[in-house]
């Protein structure tokens, strides 16, 4: 609905689900959603994890066509095209180990769980390590080995899986959506939560 795509991109998103924090109300005129997936984007990449791992601002450059797409190597195009060559989501990160590790589904499930929620830093650092061995082996370029271990780093401080962020999306829009189309049930049941 483009009234409601519009409500979002000026950031007119008070009490709309998930996109109402300040950092997301200086994104969201940036990054201008105009689709579905935008959302998707919109809820994950305002996350401790791709802002600790300097994620959003090479996004939303390559976005608006500011600077080129490029990829950490060309072997993960097919991996980072839909979000432009930066790695934004849990199963993008596990992909990386697969293709550029020859991680197998056992160790990309290792890799999962050690930067999930109840993470351990020793647990962070030990996967990390057999990574970059891996992708040693395997003859990786230096720098795109740093780029990979930096990226697996910041998800440690928190990434989404694109799942969660495709359903909070969801939600999201119709949040939205009811602002737009609804707004006297929107605003009561705002100020009927308030304390």
């Amino acid at each position: 609905d483009p009234v409601t795509f519009e409500l979002i991109q000026k950031a007119d998103t008070i009490g709309v689900f998930q996109i109402e924090s300040r950092a997301q109300i200086a994104t969201l005129p940036r990054m201008k959603p105009k689709t579905f997936y935008d959302l998707v984007i919109e809820v994950a990449i305002i996350r401790p994890g791709p802002i600790q791992g300097n994620m959003v601002h090479p996004y939303l450059d390559r976005r608006a066509g500011r600077v080129p797409v490029e990829y950490i190597d060309e072997r993960l195009k097919s991996v980072l095209e839909r979000t432009l060559g930066v790695p934004l989501f849990q199963e993008q990160i596990l992909k990386i180990a697969m293709v550029m590790a020859d991680f197998s589904g056992s160790e990309a499930e290792e890799l999962r769980r050690a930067l999930s929620f109840n993470r351990s830093q020793e647990e962070v650092e030990k996967v990390q390590i057999k990574l970059r061995r891996a992708m040693e082996q395997k003859k990786v370029p230096r720098k795109a080995i740093e780029q990979i271990v930096s990226a697996v780093s910041s998800f440690a401080f928190y990434g989404f899986p694109e799942s969660h962020a495709a359903s909070f999306a969801l939600l999201v829009y119709a949040s939205a959506y009811l602002k737009v189309y609804y707004p006297a049930a929107f605003y009561t049941a705002l100020l009927n939560n308030q304390q």
